[in-house]
């Protein structure tokens, strides 16, 4: 049997304190994709009240007290079936570790136990990285309105000028 990629690390739950932490990791995680716009986009999009309303249905992993990496997520109230991943991000230097696929893996068992049978997300069509790992993760593209090499791309979908890729994945079993 593998290990686990988290050995060694330490899974929480983050707190209001955590939001500063999560943010200043985002830009040097990301590398600059996209350029300042990018960058301040995704900023707002990870808002304190994830961590104080949808902290127990996120994570939060260290290695010797750093953030290394973290997991967004919640459970849908409108659709009672799904749960949705919202934003996730591992440290470069533990990218290809299986870190990611780890705590999609707890996410999805988390879901499954709240009786979800669908976990949905969203990526940038310019974050190539992303769109391949969620389809290694048994996501399956949802169509779009328009097609940008080869994937469906939903326009405008997080605002004007935010085209993004919809994912959802069923959870069988």
């Amino acid at each position: 049997m593998a290990a686990d990629p988290l050995d060694g690390l330490v899974v929480r739950e983050p707190t209001g304190d955590d939001h500063r932490r999560v943010l200043a990791a985002i830009d040097p995680w990301w590398g600059g994709l996209g350029g300042e716009d990018a960058s301040a986009r995704r900023a707002m999009l990870v808002s304190r009240l994830f961590f104080q309303h949808f902290a127990n249905t996120s994570m939060l992993v260290e290695r010797d007290g750093e953030l290394v990496g973290f997991l967004i997520g919640f459970l849908s109230q409108s659709r009672p079936d799904e749960a949705y991943i919202h934003f996730v991000g591992v440290s470069p230097e533990l990218r290809g570790m299986g870190v990611g696929a780890a705590l999609y893996q707890r996410f999805f068992a988390l879901a499954k136990a709240h009786g979800r049978s669908v976990v949905r997300s969203v990526t940038s069509p310019s974050n190539r990285a992303s769109v391949a790992f969620h389809r290694a993760m048994g996501f399956e593209l949802e169509p779009g309105e328009e097609m940008v090499d080869d994937i469906p791309v939903l326009r405008d979908y997080g605002g004007p000028g935010a085209d993004l890729v919809a994912f959802v994945r069923h959870l069988d079993g």
